[in-house]
């Protein structure tokens, strides 16, 4: 099993990054040059650069790395109701940007918790973990700070 599990799990992380940076990537565009442009840019890039270190792993294990995203439903649900809430103010933007992270997040977490992964894989993942967790964690610092300035 052990380089195929590990790679089924890399290019799963690879496509829901690769999401992840699109969605940010499509929001930037949608945003119109609104507050949150750079900082959707700059999440999209760190994104891209996640992408790349999980892709080189996967050929180093021989495999072949997802080089697209899936557009799953979820994921794809939530940056639809990241572009509505770009209607809806700041506060609606930024409570997109935090559920669209927590997936992301989620999806590391279990990915974290597979015991059947190689400890030269886990350290991949680990490392990309901390750009997606800083990332989570600026969203919801942000989302805090503004529901504490409207309280």
């Amino acid at each position: 099993m052990g380089n195929d599990h590990d790679i089924n799990v890399l290019n799963s992380l690879i496509t829901t990054t690769i999401d992840s940076a699109n969605g940010f990537e499509r929001s930037a565009e949608d945003a119109d040059g609104g507050r949150f442009v750079e900082m959707f840019r700059q999440f999209s890039q760190e994104r891209r650069q996640v992408v790349g270190r999980l892709q080189e792993k996967v050929r180093q294990l021989g495999g072949t790395p997802n080089d697209d995203g899936s557009l799953k439903a979820d994921l794809h649900r939530r940056w639809v109701d990241l572009r509505d809430a770009i209607s809806g103010g700041d506060q609606a933007i930024i409570e997109e940007v935090e559920r669209g992270e927590d997936y992301l997040k989620g999806k590391y977490d279990a990915a974290l918790a597979d015991n059947e992964l190689s400890a030269e894989t886990l350290a991949v993942i680990r490392e990309a973990y901390q750009s997606v967790r800083a990332g989570h964690d600026r969203a919801s610092a942000l989302k805090h700070g503004m529901q504490d300035a409207n309280s």
